[in-house]
């Protein structure tokens, strides 16, 4: 059975969309913490970040480092922060959050997001990447 996440990537599920390529798309959070949290997902479906192919988890750092870089472009914060938790969808993923303190990492901070929010987000990061 496919993961919400899976569903997302094969365009079941809408989503917007920051990065995408044959191993992993990076996608806004509906629940974000600070503007800009994004996830980055690989495209298999693994669920315990433990169990991905080394070469995968290699690849998902190097995506998120790319992005996390233009976050501090596009919401010129001090830091991005990178989680994995992974209970609320058994799809591995890694939540990077621009901070500017720790109170900016907290899960408890989460609000469901406008969509017309996530956009104009999405748009900053890709814009921020285009120049990257």
């Amino acid at each position: 059975m496919s993961t919400l996440f899976t569903k997302i990537i094969q365009r079941e599920i809408p989503g917007h969309f920051v990065w995408e390529d044959e191993q992993a798309v990076v996608i806004m959070t509906i629940a974000p913490i600070q503007a800009g949290h994004v996830l980055v997902i690989p495209r298999q479906e693994v669920d315990h970040w433990d169990d991905l192919p080394d070469v995968l988890a290699a690849h998902l750092m190097t995506v998120a480092k790319t992005v996390a870089k233009a976050l501090k472009q596009a919401f010129a914060c001090e830091r991005v922060s990178l989680m994995i938790v992974g209970l609320e969808v058994p799809h591995t993923h890694l939540h990077l959050v621009p901070i500017n303190t720790m109170d900016d990492a907290h899960f408890g901070n989460a609000k469901v997001a406008d969509q017309a929010d996530l956009a104009a987000a999405a748009e900053k990061i890709r814009a921020a990447l285009a120049v990257a």
